[in-house]
């Protein structure tokens, strides 16, 4: 298959771009790699240093690869996702987020595309969409997509920072494409708007400090120097991906399973803190929000919640003071130490006269702290 009819069959299928580079040549992203875990960035994520190895390189996963095919999928959102930041009432949800799971969307149409080259070319192929231990990113640099800034997310000069990637190695000998060169300058604008700090220097990312990882990937409670900073953000972060300048060049996605739902664009903090966990999988079915649980996704409202100001939400929170699971309980304590101080004084008195589990007063003991 020539460079013609994977453009133009990527195309068809719906894919924004296409680029093809080497999958076996040697890179710098292993090294990277390597760093990042052994300064125990990734936190939690111990399933990153269990395949460190495989990760490191395409060809560590399968040997026979020889070619990367890199696709990109615009999701541009129609607004600026800062500009919700400002109202504290709302829940702010990463645009990724605000429809349906990209997974499906992508991995449907790999697997399209994958047929029809096994089908003209008779080579072997293996799909993915961030399921695998495989580093996307960097393929999509080398595959000329965009580059990865300093905020190590992949920036592209046509679609700013709103591409998904899937990719599909295969043992096919393609001709690669240029890799993109880094365009940042002396741009630190990504860095600097980071509300925790996230960032130990231009092109290193310590997941632990990032609220994307703090709401989604990390179990238990929210360390307590992070909560004021994740203000009323839920699900996510868009703020370095946003403020990019590059973005001046984005496109609004074309597809409408990318746009956000009615009830995703800035819901309301007071309904979702109510939500059992049947109602949390009905609103968010087909959602990737779904994959965190109602118990971790009730925790980060509550955290918006204690940052909202808003004393008409002390009811609800008083209700999660009674959850089963404990990292609501804290959460709840914390967000009603910050909307009521007499009312939090009340209820911890009134619990701990109940002996409260040791985990909960703790909670109480250090909300003001």
């Amino acid at each position: 298959m020539d460079r013609g009819a994977i453009e133009n069959l990527a195309s068809d299928i719906g894919f924004t771009a296409v680029r093809v580079c080497r999958a076996d040549d040697a890179w710098a992203a292993a090294e990277r790699l390597s760093q990042f875990v052994a300064k125990d960035y990734h936190g939690t994520m111990a399933w990153m240093e269990e395949t460190l190895e495989r990760r490191q390189h395409p060809t560590h996963m399968w040997p026979d690869a020889k070619s990367a095919v890199v696709f990109g999928l615009n999701y541009g959102p129609d607004h600026n996702p800062l500009a919700a930041l400002e109202r504290r009432d709302e829940a702010v949800i990463s645009v990724y987020a605000q429809n349906n799971d990209y997974h499906d969307l992508i991995k449907k149409r790999l697997k399209r595309f994958a047929r029809e080259f096994v089908a003209q070319t008779g080579e072997e192929v293996k799909v993915f969409v961030d399921t695998a231990p495989l580093m996307e990113k960097p393929l999509a640099a080398r595959a000329g997509l965009g580059w990865q800034g300093k905020h190590t997310n992949l920036v592209s000069r046509e679609h700013g920072s709103w591409l998904f990637l899937g990719v599909m190695l295969t043992t096919a000998e393609l001709e690669p494409d240029a890799p993109e060169t880094d365009h940042c300058g002396s741009c630190t604008a990504c860095l600097d708007i980071c509300p925790t700090d996230a960032f130990p220097g231009p092109y290193q990312l310590d997941a632990r400090r990032c609220i994307s990882y703090l709401t989604i990937e990390h179990k238990g409670p929210i360390p307590h120097e992070f909560r004021a900073p994740m203000g009323n953000r839920i699900y996510g972060c868009d703020d370095c991906l946003a403020v990019c300048p590059w973005n001046k060049f984005a496109a609004v996605s074309a597809e409408a399973a990318f746009h956000p739902r009615a009830e995703l664009k800035g819901p309301l903090l007071s309904e979702l803190v109510v939500l059992d966990d049947t109602e949390f999988r009905e609103v968010f079915t087909a959602s990737p929000i779904k994959r965190i649980g109602r118990d971790r996704f009730v925790r980060n409202v509550l955290i918006a919640i204690g940052n909202s100001g808003d004393q008409s939400l002390v009811d609800p929170v008083i209700e999660q003071l009674e959850d089963v699971n404990e990292w609501v309980r804290g959460a709840a304590v914390w967000a009603l130490s910050r909307l009521d101080a007499d009312e939090f004084e009340r209820q911890k008195a009134a619990k701990k006269k109940k002996e409260m589990a040791k985990s909960v007063v703790l909670e109480w003991d250090l909300a003001n702290s």
